[in-house]
């Protein structure tokens, strides 16, 4: 799904698979790991991930992306020499910020060590499989079925599931004072 915005220029995005989350961030298609997975088809037919568990990792990218704890890849100007405490000069934290680094956070910790360390490294930092199964020293497609475990613990920490569930039928309830 492509998506015009002011942001991006026509040349930048006849280049690019731009898609519009929930949120109202752009996001590049091909350049993530779960959207390759997500639209890949497995043995069975179905998608090798879900759209929970796709949500989910998206959902803490997108919040990575936002704690601003993406790499640095270029020297900041913003910092004065002539500044007593070199490195802390121009540093500001806004409530977006330290709000998205506390929900990272959370959601680390609530996937725990096993898992955690592969979330962050194909949904945030944007690595392949078959770098992350090189990297540890796992078996080929095994970082498949790890990383939709860990999907699944994301997902549960956030309240995302493959299906609403819930009562048949709610109670009626009315606003209007009973009769007498």
């Amino acid at each position: 799904m492509r998506s015009k915005s002011p942001l991006v220029d026509a040349f930048r995005a006849q280049h690019l698979n731009i898609s519009t989350q929930a949120d109202g961030s752009l996001i590049d298609d091909s350049e993530s790991p779960l959207a390759w997975l997500a639209r890949r088809k497995g043995r069975g037919g179905q998608a090798l991930i879900t759209p929970h568990q796709f949500l989910a990792g998206e959902r803490l990218r997108a919040d990575f992306t936002r704690a601003q704890m993406t790499p640095k890849v270029t020297a900041s100007w913003n910092v004065a020499v002539a500044s007593g405490r070199r490195g802390e000069a121009g540093v500001h934290m806004t409530d977006v910020i330290l709000a998205a680094r506390q929900r990272v956070q959370l959601a680390v910790r609530a996937t725990g060590p096993e898992f955690s360390g592969l979330l962050l490294d194909v949904c945030c930092f944007l690595k392949k499989l078959d770098v992350v199964e090189t990297e540890r020293g796992w078996p080929v497609r095994s970082a498949k079925v790890v990383l939709q475990l860990g999907l699944d613990r994301l997902a549960r920490h956030y309240g995302l599931t493959s299906e609403a569930k819930g009562p048949i039928r709610a109670a009626m309830r009315a606003w209007k004072a009973d009769e007498t």
